[in-house]
């Protein structure tokens, strides 16, 4: 039996992220970075398990804030959870690591990446409504170990019905919630969710 292909991520340098400017938190210029990140040569993939203990290297993490009206989607990270580290922990964000497959063989560009956000977004939720899809912001959080090996790239997925359930066992205990009702879970909330809650009228303010 052949041994399993290890599962490769898309990572950009450290280095890269340094030069166009790092930062802590939410920073809602995201034309300012993300397509540096997508041009060739600026990205390739790594094995998962390499990136995750290289802080030279960022791994691009689609997450993706779900909304019906006001209220935001939360959830319970599950035992399927692909980072165990965040495990019980309550999110706001969907999404996860972009895969070499997601170019489909072909260079890995802006249509691969809405390709790998469309997929990742499908493969942890069944969406009974239409929605309105966009990006939002960057998000980074150095101040742990998961946050230190990751970059996200926060989107708006906004519902028309707030119709929508699990498809795998790793998002749990889904509900819609109020600001006001995240502000309250606050300390149950995973890091990249509590920076997310924090500056979401800001967010929608500047979108």
């Amino acid at each position: 039996m052949s041994a399993q292909v290890p599962e490769k991520v898309l990572v950009v340098r450290r280095s890269l992220f340094d030069e166009i400017g790092s930062f802590h938190g939410l920073n809602a210029d995201i034309q300012r970075y993300l397509p540096v990140f997508l041009e060739s040569g600026n990205h390739f993939f790594v094995p998962r398990a390499e990136a995750e203990e290289d802080p030279s290297l960022k791994q691009l993490i689609p997450y993706v804030v779900v909304t019906a009206g006001e209220r935001l989607l939360h959830y319970r990270r599950g035992s399927g959870s692909g980072e165990t580290r965040l495990l019980k922990k309550g999110s706001v964000g969907i999404g996860g690591h972009i895969n070499d497959g997601d170019g489909l063989g072909e260079a890995f560009d802006a249509a691969a990446y809405q390709r790998a956000l469309m997929r990742e977004l499908q493969e942890e939720l069944v969406i009974e409504s239409c929605f309105i899809e966009r990006p939002l912001a960057l998000l980074n959080d150095d101040t742990n170990p998961v946050g230190a090996v990751h970059l996200g790239i926060v989107h708006q997925c906004h519902l028309a019905e707030a119709n929508v359930r699990a498809n795998e066992e790793a998002i749990a205990e889904l509900e819609f919630l109020s600001l006001e009702e995240l502000a309250d879970r606050h300390e149950q909330l995973e890091t990249w969710s509590q920076l997310v809650v924090g500056g979401w009228k800001d967010l929608r303010r500047i979108a």
